[in-house]
């Protein structure tokens, strides 16, 4: 399994925008073959970074998403609202069995 997480820093006046292309389009991302698990967290301070976070099955899922029409269309949506430069890291999940939630 792969974790995936991006972070993302938009331009003040375009945090709702980016928002409202997220609600657009999160359930048609947790849908895409081999996607597990997607969600969107925006920072407290300052409120124009957002963290997407998702789980894939594989790297080879992930990439497929990453080359769909669906990401392409998104991201050309989501990319000219930025204000610094989008990071992102692939890390490797070794199982939800030492996990702990309440």
């Amino acid at each position: 399994m792969i974790t995936r997480f991006v972070k993302l820093t938009f331009r003040d006046d375009k945090i709702e925008d980016f928002i409202n292309i997220w609600n657009e389009s999160r359930e048609k991302i947790a849908a895409f073959d081999g996607c597990n698990f997607v969600e969107m967290h925006q920072a407290r301070v300052p409120d124009n970074v957002c963290f997407t976070h998702s789980i894939w099955e594989s790297e080879e899922a992930l990439n497929k998403y990453r080359h769909s029409e669906l990401f392409q269309k998104t991201w050309a949506k989501t990319k000219v609202l930025f204000d610094d430069k989008p990071e992102a890291w692939s890390l490797n999940t070794h199982g939800h069995e030492g996990s702990i939630s309440k």
